[in-house]
């Protein structure tokens, strides 16, 4: 085993959302060197578009039901990378497959001496993509050592079905300004893509809500004006995120179908409302019962006439609402800053030993 210094480079495969950088920001505060690879900001291969259709035609031709993805950058860029960089753990946000082979990346980390970690963080979005859910988990997911998973749900799934070492690790978020109650002109905030289950949901509250987020516009036919009067047509992170948050009375967190089909409701939304000091509303799920106190740091609904009933009643009790929101703030700080994250993954990592 090669010894060099601790330094983790994280390679972040959805840098679309700041998870990855956050992750990064929190292990440098702990001390632990850390340098954020962002994949979506590389040069593609030459002539990427052209290879990449090709590359997916032969692949049909070959095996119709298979699931098949050229990946976008070049190997021996990320070979570089890691004789430069020298670290002493890798772990992947997302995923790689999209990027790198995953034969090739574990070949690398093999050829250098360094673990493979994986947080998964998105392998619910893939569960209506069959093939390429089957070619994550047979190609990808085999290739790490230990694999964090953002759900008790995916954790199982890999531990008990794939054999995997897998390990919850819920989602975190970095520490924000509380906001001021008096700024709240917002009555209930939702901000996510378009989903049908979300807008049949949305439809129940469209006198109240306002949505941002994207894709929603191409969905039109299945909204409502009136509820199409309360979107705009955007994705919102960073600072305008937070600006809305402040602004808001209440935050609802709706699932998206695939998530909410497995069961599952844990996402990043709930952890960045409630380090904003923010009211979360969130549909119920079995697993978010063991991170936090129901009615009491959080509300839940079972269904959408629930939803309607609590998002009325906490619009009509401002303490109720406030003091809800408080204990979950509190309650997010004592547990679920990326801080708290970073302490489980050093652990699980064999950081500092």
């Amino acid at each position: 085993m090669i010894t060099r210094p601790e330094k983790i480079l994280i390679l972040d495969g959805i840098s679309g959302v700041p998870l990855g950088r956050d992750l990064c920001d929190a292990f440098s505060a702990a001390g632990i060197a850390t340098v954020h690879f962002d994949c979506l900001k590389q040069p593609q291969r030459p002539l990427y578009d052209i290879r990449s259709a090709y590359a997916k035609f032969e692949n049909k031709r070959r095996d119709h039901d298979g699931f098949y993805h050229f990946p976008k950058l070049v190997e021996k860029t990320l070979e570089e990378l890691l004789i430069q960089e020298q670290p002493s753990h890798l772990l992947v946000v997302g995923f790689a497959y999209k990027f790198y082979r995953p034969a090739t990346l574990k070949k690398l980390a093999r050829k250098f001496k360094i673990p493979l970690f994986l947080y998964d963080t998105d392998s619910c979005n893939l569960y209506s993509k069959r093939r390429e859910f089957v070619f994550f988990v047979e190609n990808e997911l085999p290739i790490y050592d230990r694999i964090f998973s953002f759900s008790q749900v995916t954790t199982d799934f890999f531990r008990e079905t794939r054999q995997l070492d897998a390990i919850h690790l819920p989602f975190g978020a970095p520490h924000t300004d509380l906001p001021s109650a008096n700024e709240q002109t917002i009555d209930a905030l939702f901000v996510g893509s378009c989903d049908f289950r979300r807008i049949l949901l949305l439809e129940k509250l469209k006198a109240h809500v306002s949505v941002y987020g994207a894709r929603w516009q191409r969905n039109s036919p299945l909204i409502s004006k009136q509820l199409r009067d309360r979107i705009v047509d955007q994705p919102v992170w960073g600072d305008d995120l937070q600006r809305l948050f402040s602004r808001s009375k209440i935050v609802l967190n709706i699932t998206r179908t695939d998530f909410f089909g497995a069961e599952t409701g844990i996402n990043l939304r709930l952890f960045e409302a409630l380090a904003a000091g923010c009211f979360l509303l969130t549909d119920y799920c079995e697993e978010i019962e063991d991170l936090f106190e129901l009615g009491k740091e959080i509300e839940v609904f079972r269904s959408s006439g629930e939803l309607v009933d609590k998002v009325r009643y906490y619009l009509e009790h401002d303490d109720a609402r406030q003091a809800i929101a408080k204990r979950g703030h509190e309650k997010f700080l004592k547990s679920h800053t990326w801080l708290s994250r970073v302490g489980q993954l050093s652990s699980q990592m064999n950081l500092g030993n």
